[in-house]
């Protein structure tokens, strides 16, 4: 299975892990090299990279989703918090966000980057926000 084709079998799962979870989401609307597009949308202001691997490096997904988010910004006229969300085989669904973009959203703290369960990071994101 080439990349391509893996990188979409794990946005759709993403996408209906998020629906199966009360949250109305959906792949984005990629295109070949195309920046700036979430991987999977459906969280207001939240950029989301999508990233289903073994052994993933997260500083690196991180900078992508940094860029990308910079660019969908700009398109939906008002700040997308870069996110990854990332999941290894038998594993639960990861979000790593930064520590400040933790923080407003839910008012918590810590240094860098936060790496939390996805079911954790729903949760404080439908208090702050509720159902988008």
């Amino acid at each position: 299975m080439d990349s391509r084709q893996k990188g979409k079998r794990g946005e759709l799962e993403l996408a209906h892990w998020l629906e199966a979870h009360g949250i109305n989401a959906r792949r984005g609307q990629q295109t070949s090299g195309s920046t700036g597009v979430a991987d999977v949308v459906g969280l207001d202001g939240i950029h989301i990279e999508c990233k289903r691997v073994q052994g993933l490096n997260v500083a690196r997904a991180m900078e992508q989703s940094r860029r990308d988010s910079y660019a969908d910004s700009i398109r939906a006229g008002h700040e997308m918090l870069p996110t990854v969300w990332h999941r290894e085989n038998r594993r639960p669904w990861m979000v790593t966000i930064s520590a400040g973009d933790l923080a407003l959203i839910s008012g918590w703290s810590a240094d860098e980057l936060v790496t939390l369960t996805a079911e954790d990071f729903i949760s404080i994101y439908l208090r702050r926000y509720g159902t988008p």
